[in-house]
């Protein structure tokens, strides 16, 4: 596989659109800072706008490995990063219970054996009895990678604190191994809905950039190049329809990928317009909220723009 070519927007740019990416100026040239300066970068934004499609996509651009990590409420080191193989640990205690009998007998007492048996039990506690989670797979690899932490606002403050490491230094700290750095520091992207306010400490340690809804021109590039079976004029339609819901006080705006959905639904049923009759097959692409369709439905000429 060829390497990649000189890193530049330009060359982002062009390497996004071959996928059917419309690139904008201002998230090649955040990329192409964020490979000069050796930092990660946040895409803030609301979802639906792409964010972690540039990231599959840097990964692309890269031939590097995209590994991920999903947030949520409730995620700890643990699952972000290791845990040991209980499982393995507990089969070669048995397998080796004659032997563990053979090394004990030589104690004189209770206190030797147990100090024998704590010197041979951190055995159990090395990398051979290790299961690494997305952020130590990260590390450990010595191919390149790139390592999306997704929707990191619906994670906790605590965890916002442990990532403070990776992301400054590529390392982290095992209590029974030590730390351990990376051998190839990984690209790092990180995304945020913007349902909470981040940290100072985490925002500090990355490149920024908001990511908002594409502009009417940007998404009809971006429609044309998806969706090449639809009609101009109905591109065009849809797009603005699509347009004007966002500004409308819905539950869930669609996002970009939503009406991909929609204009390959339209393409489809062989849609030439935008009937009420076409919406109530297709809206269910755009729409995923029962109030919101029901209210597009009602009266859709409002939303026609």
């Amino acid at each position: 596989m060829s390497p990649p070519p000189a890193v530049t927007p330009e060359s982002i740019t062009e390497s996004f659109a071959s996928s059917g990416f419309v690139c904008s100026p201002e998230v090649a040239t955040s990329l192409f800072l964020a490979e000069k300066l050796g930092k990660p970068i946040l895409f803030e934004g609301p979802p639906g706008v792409g964010k972690t499609e540039i990231a599959k996509l840097w990964a692309v651009y890269h031939h590097a490995e995209l590994i991920r990590l999903q947030c949520y409420e409730g995620l700890d080191e643990a699952k972000a990063l290791y845990e040991w193989s209980y499982g393995k640990q507990m089969l070669y205690a048995q397998l080796l219970r004659d032997k563990t009998g053979e090394v004990l007998s030589a104690a004189p007492d209770l206190a030797s054996a147990i100090a024998i048996l704590r010197d041979e039990a951190d055995g159990f506690f090395s990398r051979d009895f290790l299961l690494p989670r997305p952020l130590l797979q990260a590390i450990l690899s010595s191919r390149p990678v790139v390592l999306l932490i997704d929707e990191v606002d619906r994670s906790d403050e605590e965890f916002e604190a442990f990532l403070l490491e990776v992301l400054s230094d590529h390392q982290v700290s095992i209590p029974e191994l030590g730390t351990l750095k990376a051998k190839r520091p990984p690209r790092v992207i990180l995304t945020s809905n913007d349902s909470r306010e981040l940290s100072d400490a985490l925002r500090r340690r990355c490149l920024y950039l908001y990511v908002d809804y594409p502009s009417l021109e940007d998404e009809l590039r971006i429609v044309e190049a998806r969706v090449p079976g639809l009609s101009v004029s109905l591109t065009d339609r849809m797009v603005r329809f699509a347009q004007s819901l966002r500004k409308a006080d819905l539950k869930k705006s669609p996002g970009i990928s939503e009406v991909v959905d929609w204009a390959l639904a339209l393409v489809s049923v062989g849609a030439d317009g935008l009937s009420v009759p076409v919406l109530r097959k297709t809206l269910g692409a755009l729409l995923k909220n029962r109030d919101d369709v029901e209210r597009v439905l009602a009266d859709p000429a409002r939303y026609r723009g």
